[in-house]
C-alpha cells in the first residue's frame, strides 16, 4: 500500500476535492494543514518546489496541485460501458443543478469534470445567493455537490478532450483515455483564470504567482503581497489579504469597478495600497518570486519588493475543444437560446461559458435547471 500525504490549507476547495477523492477511492493519507503549521510550510515548500496548495506525496513521488489525471492513474476507477442519457460537462454551479434536474426525471446521468464547483470556489465571501445573508464559495459549492451525492447521479473527476457526434449519440472523450456515450449533451465547462501576460509568468505559478487566494492566502502570513485587478474578486481578496499579509498593493490598470460595497469595505484599510492605472511588467526573484516591477501612467516604473501576487484579472471561457462542435461567438463563448439550446440538437449549455449576459451564480444554477428540463424533453422527443 502507498504511502500518501496530503499538504493543505483549511480553506483551499481543491485540497478538499483531492481528499475527497481519495476518500472515494479508499486510499488512506495522512493529511497536513500547511495553513496552520509553518513548520510543515516550509517542509512542503522544500519538498515540492511550490509556495501553495495542494502538494500531494505518493510514496517518493510529489504530485502538484489537483491533478486529476495522475490520480486517476494512480487510484482511479472509470465509468462502465453503458450508454448514458445525459453526460453533463462540467461541475460548478451550472452543472451539479443540472445534475439534480436529470436526476428528479430518473435520466440516467454521468457529470465529468476536472474539479467541483467551478468559479464559484474563487470567493471568499458570498451575499447575494438567496438563503444566506452570508457564505463562502466553498461552503455553497459543498452544499451543491452534497445534494447531488445523494442521488443517483455518478460524478467522476477527470477532464473532457474531446467530443464528436457518434450516428445519434455522442462520444466522450477524457484526459485519462476513457470514453463514454450519450444520447444527449449537458455543457458546463465554465472558465479558466486570465493570466498577466508577463515574461517569467509560467515560471513564478506556485512560486509567489497565484490564481487561488483561498487556498494559498494562509501561506503568506505576515509577508507582503499584491493583487491585480479591479473588480469584485480582486477587491474581495484584498480585503481578506489584508487581516493575513503584512501589506497588500492593490494594482488596477484602469480604474476600480467593482460593486459600491466592495468599495465602501476597501475603505479605511490603512495596510493596502491602491495603484490606478497601473499594471504589472516585470517579475524577478529566485527561486521564488521577491520583485514586482509596474509601470504607472504619467509615472516612472517602480519596483516593489514582494512575496507573492494573486492574480483576479477575469476569466476566459473553457471551449477550445468545442469550437468545431457548437457556434460560438467572438468571446469564445457558447451561443444559446433562452432555453439553453445550442447550435447543434442534442446539446445543451449553460453557465458562465455561454452567450448569457449576465454570470452569477445564482443564473448559472437556474439556467443549469432550464438546460437538463430541455434535454428531458429532446430525449422524450426522440422515442
Amino acid at each position: 500500500m502507498s504511502t500518501v500525504t496530503v499538504y493543505s490549507t483549511k480553506n483551499c476547495p481543491y485540497c478538499r476535492m483531492a481528499k475527497a477523492f481519495l476518500d472515494k477511492q479508499g486510499i488512506q493519507y495522512t493529511a497536513i494543514d500547511v495553513g496552520a503549521d509553518a513548520a510543515a510550510a516550509e517542509k512542503m515548500i522544500a519538498l515540492s518546489g511550490q509556495r501553495g496548495v495542494p502538494v500531494i506525496t505518493v510514496d517518493d513521488e510529489v504530485i502538484i496541485g489537483f491533478d486529476s489525471q495522475r490520480l486517476n492513474e494512480l487510484f482511479g476507477t472509470h465509468p462502465s460501458s453503458e450508454i448514458y442519457d445525459v453526460v453533463i460537462v462540467g461541475a460548478g454551479p451550472a452543472g451539479l443543478t443540472a445534475g439534480v434536474y436529470c436526476a428528479r426525471k430518473l435520466l440516467k446521468t454521468l457529470i465529468v469534470s476536472e474539479s467541483i464547483g467551478g468559479q464559484a470556489l474563487e470567493s471568499w465571501a458570498i451575499e447575494n445567493y438567496m438563503g444566506y445573508r452570508m457564505i463562502t464559495g466553498e461552503d455553497l459549492m459543498k452544499k451543491f455537490e452534497e445534494q447531488v451525492r445523494t442521488l443517483d447521479v455518478r460524478l467522476e473527476l477527470d477532464r473532457v478532450t474531446g467530443i464528436v457526434p457518434d450516428e445519434n449519440l455522442f462520444a466522450v472523450t477524457t484526459i485519462s483515455g476513457i470514453t463514454v456515450k450519450a444520447k444527449s449533451l449537458i455543457l458546463t465547462p465554465g472558465k479558466q483564470p486570465r493570466k498577466l501576460g508577463v515574461q517569467d509568468e509560467e515560471k513564478y505559478l506556485g512560486r509567489g504567482l497565484s490564481i487561488c487566494s483561498t487556498c494559498d492566502g494562509p501561506l503568506y502570513k505576515g509577508k507582503k503581497v499584491a493583487v491585480v485587478g479591479g473588480g469584485n474578486s480582486a477587491l474581495q481578496t484584498a480585503v481578506e489579504m489584508s487581516g493575513i499579509a503584512s501589506s497588500v498593493s492593490l494594482i488596477v490598470r484602469s480604474t476600480i469597478k467593482a460593486d459600491p460595497v466592495y468599495v465602501k469595505k476597501l475603505e479605511g484599510i490603512k495596510n493596502i495600497t491602491v495603484h490606478l492605472h497601473a499594471h504589472i511588467t516585470g517579475l524577478a526573484g529566485e527561486p521564488f518570486l521577491q520583485k514586482i516591477t509596474i509601470a504607472t501612467e504619467g509615472q516612472d516604473e517602480q519596483h516593489i519588493d514582494i512575496d507573492g501576487v494573486f492574480i483576479e484579472v477575469g476569466w476566459t471561457p473553457n471551449t477550445d475543444n468545442l469550437k468545431d462542435l457548437v457556434t460560438l461567438n467572438e468571446k469564445k463563448e457558447i451561443v444559446v437560446d433562452v432555453d439553453g439550446r445550442t447550435s447543434r440538437p442534442g446539446i445543451f449549455a449553460a453557465g458562465d461559458v455561454t452567450s448569457v449576459k449576465s454570470k452569477q451564480i445564482i443564473i448559472a444554477a437556474g439556467d443549469g435547471a432550464k438546460a437538463a428540463l430541455e434535454a428531458y424533453e429532446y430525449l422524450m422527443s426522440q422515442g
